[in-house]
């Protein structure tokens, strides 16, 4: 209803939009054929098709939705490939033909870590309170002093998402950093070493990983405590094996070469073999697996918050944020969802990314 209210704001009657947005949408199909623009005519005409269904379906409200949507997702690919160029300016000659291979779906992933990187550094200055500040009532609407309104203590629900990214994001990339080395040294000194070593790393890694991730967590922290270096060390635990599993597979593919040979016959070390020549040639899959690690491990993180024993009050994290506001959603507020879509959005942003990568150590290349 609020679609159709902006229409009629503007002077604009349902059906007269309808008509001049089918009208729009067919003169530029015809435009995008009449120029040969193949790809330009399918995605225009299919969106030209969807919009009379939607219409039929759910008349002018549907419609509406439905055009705010696309003009989300439109502005979404445009700021994508304006970043995208942008980066490539900034790069060498060589990242930049890499990334103009990059699809939209991967530079909209960079936009996105991008953002939430600076809004996690530069938090203090971008924040207009302090995460912990009562400046109203509790759950006071939005006006022109708080955007998002206010949550159950009177604090800025802006501000602490604001701040919750950095301490969301952090806690979560702090603990996958730990457990990503943790694995991959024991992951490539299992592959060089062989024997003994290696079985009994495996075994270790088996017993820990038939655990489920959501019940060692809430073990650890129910004896030791829902503090913030209890949680970074239970999740580096509980994701160690993971990384161990694929570092050891990867690995065990190198050392079988023949340069990996000929290098033990010169008389080189075990370090020597992981650092220069093992480890560079398994980089690319272990970077595309510490970014669906740290989805996984974000999560959890939010998860473990969202039940109470993650980052405690009044420290501001997104998980917390959910849980504390969640009444408001029983009155049609949708405030309690901001942070689930802050969560939901990075890690699509992440997933994004990762896929592009694994595109490209898999040496497939696009047609």
């Amino acid at each position: 209803m609020e679609a159709i209210e902006t229409l009629i704001y503007f002077g604009m009657s349902p059906s007269v939009f309808a008509v001049v947005y089918y009208a729009v949408l067919l003169i530029a199909s015809c435009a995008a054929t009449i120029y040969n623009q193949r790809a330009a005519f399918m995605m225009l005409f299919s969106l030209l098709l969807l919009s009379i269904i939607v219409g039929i379906v759910g008349g002018a409200t549907w419609l509406a939705m439905f055009v705010v949507i696309a003009i989300v997702i439109g502005m979404a690919a445009m700021m994508s490939f304006t970043f995208r160029e942008f980066m490539i300016l900034l790069v060498s000659r060589d990242m930049g033909k890499e990334l103009r291979t990059a699809p939209l779906t991967a530079a909209f992933g960079m936009f996105v870590i991008f953002i939430y990187v600076i809004a996690g550094i530069f938090a203090p200055w971008i924040a207009p309170y302090g995460e912990a500040e009562v400046i109203s009532s509790a759950f006071a609407p939005a006006d022109q002093n708080m955007l998002l309104g206010a949550d159950q203590l009177g604090r800025d629900m802006f501000s602490r998402l604001i701040y919750g990214t950095r301490n969301s994001v952090g806690l979560a990339l702090t603990a996958t950093i730990l457990a990503f080395i943790l694995g991959a040294t024991l992951g490539l000194l299992a592959a060089t070493k062989g024997g003994w070593f290696d079985n009994l790393m495996g075994r270790i890694a088996d017993v820990i990983m038939s655990i489920p991730s959501l019940i060692f967590a809430l073990l650890m922290l129910s004896i030791f405590g829902p503090s913030m270096p209890v949680i970074i060390i239970a999740v580096a635990i509980i994701y160690a094996p993971r990384v161990f599993r694929l570092t050891r597979a990867v690995a065990g593919d190198v050392v079988v070469m023949d340069y990996i040979e000929a290098a033990k016959l010169r008389g080189e070390g075990m370090f020597y073999l992981i650092r220069r020549e093992i480890l560079p040639n398994s980089t690319a899959p272990l970077i595309a697996e510490f970014g669906l690690e740290f989805c996984f491990v974000f999560l959890l993180v939010a998860g473990l918050s969202f039940l109470g024993l993650g980052i405690q009050p009044p420290t501001a994290d997104w998980g917390s944020m959910v849980r504390e506001n969640a009444t408001l959603i029983s009155f049609g507020e949708i405030t309690p969802l901001i942070p689930a879509a802050a969560i939901a959005l990075l890690t699509v942003g992440v997933n994004f990314v990762v896929d592009w990568m694994l595109h490209r150590s898999s040496g497939l290349k696009e047609q």
